[in-house]
C-alpha cells in the first residue's frame, strides 16, 4: 500500500467516525420521538401545561415536573455561578502561581465524582443539618419578608425542591469554574496592561477589563451549567422528595424533575400511553439540552471574536 493510498484510508476512517456521531444524536432523537409519538398525539401541547398526572386514568401532563426542573435549575445556577467565577477570578488574577494549578485541579475533580455519591452525600449529610437548623432560621427570617417570604413557606421535610437545587449547585461548580477559568485565560494580557499602566487598581483592571471581555464566554459557562442541571438524575431523585405534584411558590416542598420522574416511574409503565408520556418527559430533556449547548458553543465561540470594549 502506498502512502497516498494509506493517507485517503485513514482520512476516510476518520471521516466514518466523526460522522458516526451526529448519525448516533438522530438515531436517538428519532427512535425516542416514535416512542413519544402516541402521547404527542394525544396530549399536544398541553402536555407541558397539565397538572394532571394520572396512570390509572391515562392522563398525563408534565407541567409539575417542568416546574421542578426548572426551579432546581435556576437555583443551582444561582448558587453556583457567583461562586464558581469568584473562584475563577482568583485563580486567574490573584492566587500565586505556585497554587493556582494544583488548586484548580483539586476543584475539578469534583466533576468526576459519581453522581450517586453526591445524592448520598447530601442525603445523609446535608438533608439533616437543613432540616434541622438552616431551613428553621430561613423560614424564620427571610419568611418574614413579604413576597420572598413565600419562597420558604410551609412545612420543613429536608427533601425538597431547595435542596435538589442545592445538591445540582454543587454539582454544576466544576464545569462553571473550569470554563470560566478558561474565558479568563483567554483575555490578551494587553487588556489588563493598558488598564494597570493608565493607574488602575488591580480590582479595576479586572473589572473594567477583564470581565467586560469575557463576559460572553462566562454566560456560555452558565448555559453550559444549566444544560447540566437540567438532566441529572439520581443526585436529585434521592434529595428532592418524589412526592408531590403540587406547583407551590414555596421551595421546601416536596417534588419532581423531569428525570427523576422518568426514573422513579419507567419500571412501573405498564400501559402503552404511560410508557410514551415518560418517553415525551425524555424527548423534551434532549432537546433541551441540545438547544443549551449550541446556545453555550456560540457564546463561548463570541469570546474570539475581539476585545468586547472596557467598562468606564
Amino acid at each position: 500500500m502506498t502512502s497516498r493510498t494509506a493517507d485517503r484510508v485513514f482520512a476516510a476512517g476518520v471521516t466514518a467516525l466523526a460522522c458516526a456521531v451526529p448519525v448516533t444524536l438522530a438515531g436517538i432523537a428519532l427512535l425516542i420521538t416514535f416512542d413519544a409519538l402516541p402521547s404527542i398525539r394525544a396530549f399536544g401541547p398541553a402536555f407541558l401545561t397539565g397538572t394532571r398526572w394520572d396512570p390509572v386514568h391515562e392522563i398525563f401532563g408534565a407541567g409539575p415536573y417542568l416546574f421542578g426542573t426548572l426551579v432546581t435549575t435556576a437555583l443551582a445556577v444561582l448558587l453556583a455561578a457567583p461562586v464558581a467565577v469568584g473562584a475563577a477570578l482568583y485563580l486567574t488574577e490573584y492566587a500565586p502561581r505556585a497554587i493556582r494549578s494544583p488548586l484548580a485541579f483539586t476543584i475539578e475533580l469534583l466533576a468526576y465524582i459519581p453522581s450517586i455519591v453526591y445524592g448520598l452525600w447530601a442525603l445523609f449529610v446535608l438533608v439533616p443539618l437543613f432540616r434541622d437548623e438552616i431551613d428553621p432560621a430561613l423560614q424564620r427570617t427571610v419568611g418574614a419578608v413579604p413576597v420572598v417570604g413565600a419562597l420558604f413557606g410551609g412545612p420543613i421535610v429536608g427533601t425538597d425542591l431547595f435542596m435538589g437545587g442545592l445538591v445540582l449547585a454543587v454539582m454544576i461548580l466544576p464545569i462553571l469554574l473550569a470554563v470560566s477559568r478558561e474565558v479568563l485565560l483567554a483575555v490578551p494580557p494587553s487588556q489588563r496592561e493598558a488598564m494597570l499602566g493608565l493607574g488602575a487598581t488591580r480590582w479595576e483592571a479586572t473589572s473594567r477589563a477583564v470581565l467586560p471581555y469575557a463576559r460572553p464566554g462566562i454566560i456560555g459557562a452558565a448555559v453550559l451549567g444549566v444544560a447540566r442541571a437540567f438532566g441529572e438524575t439520581m443526585a436529585v431523585t434521592l434529595v428532592v422528595g418524589n412526592s408531590s405534584t403540587q406547583i407551590s411558590p414555596s421551595l421546601f416542598t416536596p417534588g419532581y424533575t423531569m428525570a427523576s420522574a422518568i426514573a422513579n416511574q419507567f419500571t412501573e409503565a405498564s400501559g402503552d400511553l404511560y410508557f410514551s408520556a415518560l418517553v415525551e418527559i425524555a424527548l423534551v430533556l434532549l432537546l433541551v439540552a441540545i438547544v443549551v449547548n449550541a446556545l453555550a458553543r456560540l457564546l463561548i465561540h463570541s469570546v474570539a471574536g475581539g476585545p468586547q470594549g472596557l467598562a468606564l
